[in-house]
């Protein structure tokens, strides 16, 4: 799959560290191990991400079938779907027996990363991050049209984000919400996530300021390089992140037996 051949072995240890800090950026409830395949399940949210099978080592290749059964009584227990994160990590072997089976990819996504610009320090901080938890999630909630029910969910898995992270709203006098995202900063890097625009303000310039406020306040926590994740299938929002700088890194997919 291209999702494979997108990276060389050369560069396994940086996807290893772009994905030990996705895990801490966007934490799932409940963590469990199997060999080196790391089981991420959480109940008070659908995201994908918190609800999958993620193979960490390519040579933990024993017992597929087995394994994959035992997860999927992990993930009945939740009311999930088994859902497999295909990454350059996974093992061939159970990428083809995902092939055989005919396990589709329902969802591609690109990892990637850029240098976050010295701060011009004659320049004040224009945006700060909120404190209020709530009112984020509600603006979030708002711009993205979810429902109020998803509100507890997110609320907790932002809540239980450990490193430092800097949560952005902008609001219009008329209008309210317009724009949020948050930002995690973890030693060197930050992760740039939830980004979201109202539809009524996009090509206007908000996704650039939101973008840039969360990268200024990075970098002046001692952040220098910044990393994200966007769906492959979404051109407008890589258009912006490609005028920062931000370059793939590599992609992966979820795979799910009979979608």
């Amino acid at each position: 799959m291209a999702v494979q051949d997108t990276i060389s072995k050369a560069d396994l240890p940086n996807v290893r560290r772009l994905e030990a800090v996705g895990f801490r950026a966007w934490p799932a409830a409940s963590v469990q191990y199997d060999g080196s395949w790391l089981i991420r399940l959480t109940a008070g949210h659908d995201s994908k991400r918190l609800n999958s099978v993620n193979p960490l080592d390519p040579s933990d290749s024993r017992d597929i079938e087995i394994r994959l059964q035992k997860a999927a009584k992990r993930f009945s227990d939740y009311g999930r779907p088994l859902t497999v994160r295909q990454t350059p990590l996974t093992p061939p072997q159970l990428i083809a027996f995902m092939d055989e089976h005919r396990w589709p990819v329902f969802s591609e996504t690109i990892v990637m990363m850029a240098d976050i610009p010295p701060n011009d320090t004659k320049e004040a901080i224009e945006h700060l991050p909120l404190r209020d938890v709530g009112r984020f999630v509600d603006a979030r909630l708002q711009i993205c049209g979810e429902s109020s029910q998803d509100k507890a969910g997110l609320t907790e898995v932002i809540n239980a984000i450990k490193p430092e992270c800097g949560l952005f709203l902008f609001e219009a006098q008329d209008e309210g919400p317009i724009a949020v995202s948050l930002a995690v900063h973890d030693n060197d890097l930050a992760g740039i996530l939830q980004v979201a625009v109202s539809e009524s303000v996009r090509r206007q310039g908000v996704g650039s300021a939101i973008v840039n406020a969360s990268l200024r306040w990075a970098r002046l926590r001692g952040a220098r390089t910044a990393w994200l994740s966007v769906e492959s299938d979404n051109d407008a929002a890589i258009t912006l992140y490609r005028k920062f700088g931000f370059r793939d890194v590599y992609r992966y997919a979820y795979r799910r037996e009979g979608v």
